[in-house]
């Protein structure tokens, strides 16, 4: 139409002509609305923000390259995600209880989380493991403590999730044993072992070996699932441990995927073919309360993993390019204050990661900033899910804020300020390099100590404890573990250590270190001492003999 307008010429008017007065009249809540990451929140988004020219290239179509509106054609419409609550505490007789009231309630999926020992490779009769059994997860020394965890469990039905790095291969080992005593094929066995090791030396720190000799036991597990559990997950990704040490969104997707650059590299160069491998390769994010961030982040990074993979690392197969991911609500965001906030925020979390296409969620509990979750506040993080998906219709349409001129413009922003951050990784020589030279820790640190100067100086709300407080720290039924599950534990060792055939141990530790040493693949022989009674312990020491323990900062 003659005449007519650009979108610039509009949004120039109203800036000058109708915005402009009004906000100069009455004002605005800030002089500016800025994101975790950093990003400044104009007043409003156009067109200019999204336009149609770029839309393929940008966006796509949902299951189509570059994926950034969802891996899957049908997404929500032909299957929800996986309801995977993490769980973890005690004994594995009182978690395996849990586990069944859950799938009970309708929950989908098993999230296991272990205990600080068996993360770190110590059994629960070890001086190290003194006061830690089964505080902040389960105890697993052995298969037997395997099999009473996942007591009437259908393998061939339930995936699995194992919150599980440096000791992920013995884990895995004792689900293997475990499936095939149980009579389900291997090739059938469904689930996911974290075992991502790199962000443990600068956000998390349940490693145990080297960088070097951890990655050598990554690529080995990758390389025994390719040929044995074809549908096992060998590795998730994890961003959810770097956002929960301080980091913002930005830093969590771009240490992320330098991570996963770092992993597929090792994988190349120890002779896998990227097809191979790489369609079980499995992401964890955080999730936080900037619902349109969080949808963006997510998005964003489908965008650049894609491009990554068929780009750097010359994937041909579709499925070696889509970026599927957990997502857990933040626990860093939980209060002890207020705790009934807890409930509001979690929801505005799991919103924003379905909204952003998560494959699989975990909601928080209210209760957990001051116990362990009990099994009430636990049931109400399920029935969260499940209201999300039955009653809130956001899963009847595929990226329904797809579109949006906020949320492309959001993404796109958040897109290049990734891509900034990946480069200065890259230009250091990679993500190991950048370890070493303390690059992430000190940007987690530095955005860390950021937020919480915000939060004491009231320039971040947080709602009943720096606004709108009042109220007691008080939690009913509040749950802690048992302080006699240590003893038990440690008596079932010396039991176990007393029945076994001490020989047949000690050949196949023996196994284990010599195979260590040598350059075969570790899978076989871990599964066969775990088969033999060998405890957790026992197995990671073996392979500590010749891997040695890190130490930070040692020469």
């Amino acid at each position: 139409m003659a005449g007519k307008k650009s979108h610039a010429d509009r949004l120039k008017d109203w800036e000058n002509n109708i915005y402009g007065p009004f906000r100069d009249k009455g004002g605005e809540r800030s002089e500016k609305f800025i994101t975790t990451s950093d990003i400044e929140v104009g007043p409003v988004a156009t067109p200019l923000d999204a336009p149609d020219e770029t839309y393929d290239d940008r966006l796509g179509m949902p299951g189509t390259f570059p994926f950034t509106r969802g891996v899957y054609p049908t997404m929500y419409r032909g299957r929800l995600w996986t309801m995977r609550q993490y769980a973890g505490f005690g004994s594995a007789a009182e978690t395996n209880k849990r586990f069944r009231y859950l799938l009970d309630k309708g929950q989908t999926g098993l999230s296991v989380a272990f205990d600080l020992p068996t993360q770190m490779g110590y059994d629960s009769d070890s001086p190290m493991a003194f006061g830690e059994v089964g505080r902040v997860g389960v105890a697993i020394d052995t298969l037997d403590d395997f099999r009473t965890l996942l007591s009437g469990i259908p393998l061939d039905k339930v995936s699995t999730s194992m919150t599980i790095n440096a000791t992920a291969a013995i884990l895995l080992a004792m689900y293997v044993a475990l499936a095939e005593e149980s009579g389900v094929s291997i090739e059938a066995i469904k689930g996911t072992i974290q075992n991502d090791i790199l962000k443990e030396y600068y956000a998390r720190g349940t490693y145990i070996y080297p960088p070097a000799p951890s990655m050598r036991i990554i690529t080995d597990i990758f390389s025994w699932c390719k040929e044995n559990a074809p549908k096992w997950n060998t590795i998730s990704i994890s961003g959810y441990h770097i956002r929960e040490a301080g980091s913002s969104a930005v830093q969590e997707v771009a240490f992320t995927l330098s991570d996963a650059v770092e992993y597929v590299g090792a994988a190349v160069k120890a002779g896998l073919d990227v097809d191979e491998f790489a369609p079980r390769l499995s992401f964890f994010f955080c999730v936080h309360n900037n619902v349109f961030e969080e949808v963006a982040k997510f998005r964003a990074a489908r965008r650049i993993y894609a491009r990554i993979m068929k780009e750097r690392f010359g994937a041909k197969k579709d499925k070696s390019c889509l970026l599927r991911f957990h997502t857990q609500t933040a626990g860093c965001s939980l209060t002890a204050q207020q705790i009934e906030n807890n409930v509001v925020r979690v929801t505005l979390q799991a919103l924003a990661a379905v909204l952003g296409g998560t494959q699989s969620l975990h909601t928080n509990s209210k209760d957990e900033a001051l116990s362990l979750p009990s099994q009430e506040s636990a049931l109400t993080a399920l029935r969260t899910q499940q209201i999300i998906a039955e009653e809130s219709g956001v899963c009847e349409s595929i990226d329904p804020l797809g579109g949006s001129y906020f949320v492309e413009k959001m993404t796109d922003e958040l897109e290049e300020k990734i891509l900034e951050l990946m480069d200065r990784v890259e230009g250091m020589g990679g993500m190991a390099k950048a370890i070493e030279a303390q690059f992430p820790q000190k940007e987690i640190e530095r955005s860390s100590w950021h937020y919480q100067r915000g939060v004491e100086k009231d320039e971040i709300t947080v709602v009943g404890v720096n606004r709108y407080t009042g109220g007691d720290y008080s939690v009913k039924n509040e749950f802690r573990v048992d302080p006699e599950i240590e003893k038990s534990y440690v008596d079932n060792l010396a039991r176990m250590r007393k029945e076994r055939d001490a020989s047949e141990a000690a050949r196949l530790l023996n196994a284990v270190v010599e195979t260590a040493r040598g350059a075969g693949n570790l899978m076989p022989p871990i599964i066969e001492a775990v088969k033999s009674g060998c405890t957790l312990g026992e197995i990671s020491s073996s392979m500590e003999k010749v891997f040695g323990r890190y130490s930070p900062g040692a020469s």
